[in-house]
């Protein structure tokens, strides 16, 4: 039987939606502990969660845990979802000082240091880093669901309440090209599944029609390259550890007094 303990987590992460090889559909959530310690909290339906038990970005949530079964990753574990308590959500007030305060310990060299590091030690398999974006990449993809994956989400569980409707598959990937500060970096290519990027090409595409690239690029590309300070929640992939991808973004504006005491 799991062993199950009682963390504080600070979410920071949580990705678009995808259809779940066991239930209906899953996203990666990630966080830090309030002992500092990056931790992926998965399987977690988001979207069929209670509404007591739903909570926001830089959210606190008390929650029982335990190792992941089937998930090697020292940061992974397993949530008891129907038991989440959700606490104070922290401020972008002073230039996101509070979230900064929890983050800033965190943050890695590079992407390439990260990643040298997962192989010699096996960890850590979540990081932040500053990226140098060059541009952000759309490309087309499938716009339907496979049967095995409309077959997933139409399933029903005695465990969460049915969605209200049918998970939207988004029709495209983003990517983003960038190097990662490492000397003699080469560049990355990544793509990006942070769950505020799908929702917003998914209100977008009705609010501006064929103006939702330009919209979406504005955002995504311009914004996060001129005018805000953009850093990226990074994660590698339990079946292949050795790739990686952006599970995330980290977005505060510039702010020259957290400079002076970094």
């Amino acid at each position: 039987m799991a062993e199950f303990v009682k963390k504080r987590v600070l979410i920071t992460v949580r990705t678009y939606p995808v259809p779940a090889q066991k239930g209906v559909e899953v996203s990666c959530t990630a966080g830090v502990t309030d002992d500092g310690k990056w931790i992926r909290l998965f399987p977690l339906p988001y979207r069929l969660l209670e509404d007591a038990n739903k909570f926001a970005k830089y959210q606190w949530i008390t929650v029982n845990v335990s190792r992941a079964k089937n998930d090697a990753r020292p940061e992974s574990y397993n949530p008891q979802v129907d038991q989440i308590e959700v606490g104070k959500t922290l401020s972008t007030e002073r230039d996101w000082w509070a979230r900064w305060d929890i983050l800033r310990p965190l943050l890695s060299k590079s992407l390439c240091d990260l990643q040298d590091e997962r192989d010699v030690t096996g960890h850590p398999t979540l990081g932040l880093i500053k990226p140098q974006i060059e541009r952000l990449v759309i490309e087309p993809c499938s716009a339907n669901w496979t049967a095995k994956q409309q077959e997933a989400l139409r399933q029903t569980s005695m465990f969460y309440k049915a969605p209200t409707t049918e998970l939207e598959k988004i029709p495209f990937d983003f990517s983003y090209e960038f190097r990662c500060g490492k000397l003699f970096c080469t560049g990355h290519k990544m793509i990006c599944t942070d769950w505020e990027m799908g929702e917003s090409y998914r209100q977008w595409r009705h609010k501006y029609g064929d103006k939702w690239e330009s919209m979406f690029r504005q955002r995504y590309e311009t914004e996060m390259i001129d005018k805000l300070d953009t850093h990226f929640y990074v994660g590698n992939l339990h079946q292949r550890p050795n790739a990686w991808i952006v599970i995330g973004l980290f977005y505060p504006p510039h702010q020259k007094m957290r400079d002076l005491f970094a």
